[in-house]
């Protein structure tokens, strides 16, 4: 019996809804189900040949386990060792070798020295910083915000550089960017599983959290759409997600892609709306079926792939203890591909 687990924290709609689709299925030799784990022994394999991580994120000892997982055979989603890798902030220069539009965006300094460092530490850093510059090249307003973090938290909307020194001075020692902000007239998140299937989601961050996912849209542009669509699954290959959101904020009619490394994307219910929670388990909709249950993924687990041509990909393989280059089929492959 091959099983595909669920690991997932305190979310509640969506993991029970996804191992009772994958369930009804009646797949020969498949069963889904919650994970179950207690200590883990070293290069002991997990039992499951799929799981889909939902919380590794928040949970250092899942992060280890699944690692782990994925060294004697699990198939995990999303990958934990290019997951513990990642950062925004070279999410946005990936994507801009690649072609996709992204606000103009800084890396900068900690304010406050990381844990056990001092001013010996930083002795490459330029002083005094040209901050004028950096102003210059991101321009008002922007956006100060981790270069890994989540949830809107540490985030700030700055119009001038008194302004960004006030937030500046809050973040302690967290790593931030500063990015531009975009004049936003339409704005979307779009989730993409498997590389392959996206649905586009019109979604508004001005309004109170619940409120975000737009569930009655006004008609938008095709063209602007398939350009959408294009951007996000070209983003998500290239980062090697299977399972990812993708936001993009258009300001004249190009789509700035803002926020892409959710490698664990909302998928609540009553936040995203019932056609769209179904589209994401595999439910049939009113388009086609969603993938997330129902897809042939093709996916390897490889740096290589997941990074493309782009000089890093084989420095990038002694992340991990090794080097992921073993194709890692879904094991079931029932699929009809949606359209948006």
């Amino acid at each position: 019996m091959k099983k595909i687990g669920v690991l997932f924290g305190m979310e509640n709609t969506f993991p029970g809804a996804l191992v009772e689709k994958i369930n009804s299925m009646e797949l020969d030799g498949i069963k889904a189900e919650f994970v179950q784990v207690g200590g883990v022994k070293e290069a002991h394999p997990s039992g499951y040949t799929v799981i889909v991580d939902r919380i590794s994120h928040d949970i250092p000892f899942y992060r280890g386990y699944l690692k782990n997982a994925v060294l004697t055979g699990t198939h995990v989603i999303n990958n934990p060792f290019w997951w513990s890798a990642d950062d925004k902030f070279f999410n946005y220069a990936l994507a801009a070798k690649l072609g996709v539009a992204v606000p103009k965006t800084v890396l900068l300094p900690h304010k406050k020295y990381p844990q056990d460092t001092n001013e010996r530490s930083m002795r490459n850093l330029e002083y005094p910083l040209d901050w004028q510059g950096i102003f210059d090249y991101v321009g008002f307003p922007a956006f100060l915000k981790p270069h890994d973090g989540g949830g809107w938290r540490d985030v700030f909307h700055v119009h001038n550089a008194d302004d960004f020194f006030h937030a500046y001075d809050q973040t302690r020692d967290l790593c931030m960017t500063l990015q531009a902000a975009v004049n936003f007239k339409e704005y979307f998140r779009c989730y993409v599983v498997g590389q392959k299937e996206g649905r586009i989601m019109p979604y508004d961050p001005r309004r109170p959290h619940h409120e975000r996912y737009v569930l009655d849209p006004p008609e938008y542009n095709k063209k602007l759409l398939k350009r959408v669509e294009k951007d996000a699954l070209t983003l998500c290959r290239a980062l090697g997600y299977d399972l990812n959101t993708v936001e993009f904020a258009v300001e004249d009619g190009i789509p700035y892609a803002i926020d892409f490394m959710n490698p664990a994307p909302d998928a609540d219910l009553h936040s995203v709306g019932k056609e769209s929670f179904d589209w994401i388990v595999g439910a049939p909709t009113g388009t086609g079926t969603g993938t997330l249950a129902s897809g042939n993924y093709g996916i390897t687990a490889s740096w290589s792939s997941s990074l493309g041509d782009f000089g890093i990909a084989n420095s990038m393989t002694c992340v991990g203890p090794v080097n992921l280059t073993v194709q890692q089929n879904k094991v079931f492959s029932f699929n009809t591909p949606n359209s948006l």
